[in-house]
């Protein structure tokens, strides 16, 4: 029986999630052994055109290029898995997005009105093409997305977490960095599967992980955060790093009163 065909691609980002995949190590030639590796550009410079049953793609769709190619990639694959958060909610490149144009950036950066590389306003790949599954982080966590592999391999669904970090916290017996501490933890409104590793160090969430499906708690957050003195600019800012300007749609309808 032939192995399954893997595909692990990457538009704009960082490379963060393929090195996640790298970090596996013992692990990874567990993995080598029971796919066929068709694309993976951070271990291998191995590329084979046609069908893939399974595609990782990860970071966002930046350029004329980028859009191209994950078409293409959609079209060749079974089964395809958003990897991080740029992949699935435009993550750190988007974060600017709708305080200001593409062309003023530009400007502002290389001071000219023009894109000589044919960049478009960053967008998560979720905006294009229809995504089967998720593995959120930036970058993924290693055993998270180990499992995913496993279980698509098995063929059943990757792990999917429809509670907040909060339950985590509650689960390790963490103090509430929030009421006890004062410090802006995003834990309530942010997804779990990392085991609340931050506020189990004493450090607040910064929502990594992108927010919680439905994030029912969030008015409740916005009200605890301004009641501690924290300001609509400051959640906002802290919302739109990891989750780009799907994290400032949270801040919609809610007021500072």
């Amino acid at each position: 029986m032939s192995k399954p065909k893997l595909g692990i691609f990457s538009l704009t980002g960082c490379g963060g999630d393929q090195l996640q995949i790298l970090n596996m190590e013992d692990e990874l030639l567990d993995l080598v052994s029971r796919f066929d590796i068709v694309d993976f550009q951070e271990g291998s410079s191995r590329k084979v055109e046609g069908p893939i049953d399974i595609a990782f793609i990860e970071g966002t769709v930046s350029t004329q290029h980028d859009l191209e190619k994950l078409k293409i990639i959609r079209e060749r694959s079974k089964i395809l898995i958003a990897m991080g958060n740029c992949a699935i909610e435009g993550c750190i490149q988007s974060m600017r997005n709708g305080e200001t144009t593409l062309q003023e950036r530009l400007k502002d950066v290389y001071d000219v009105d023009e894109s000589f590389f044919d960049a478009r306003l960053s967008k998560p790949i979720t905006e294009y093409i229809k995504v089967d599954f998720q593995i959120p982080g930036c970058p993924v966590e290693k055993e998270e997305t180990l499992k995913g592999i496993t279980s698509l391999l098995q063929g059943d669904s990757p792990p999917y977490y429809s509670y907040p970090v909060c339950v985590e916290c509650k689960l390790n017996e963490y103090p509430c960095l929030i009421t006890e501490e004062g410090k802006p933890c995003l834990g309530p409104v942010i997804r779990a599967g990392c085991d609340a590793r931050c506020p189990g160090l004493g450090v607040d969430c910064i929502g990594c992980r992108g927010p919680v499906e439905g994030a029912e708690n969030f008015a409740a957050e916005y009200e605890m955060l301004i009641g501690l003195g924290y300001t609509r600019e400051d959640i906002l800012k802290r919302l739109r790093v990891f989750s780009g300007e799907i994290g400032g749609e949270f801040l919609g309808g809610l007021d500072d009163e």
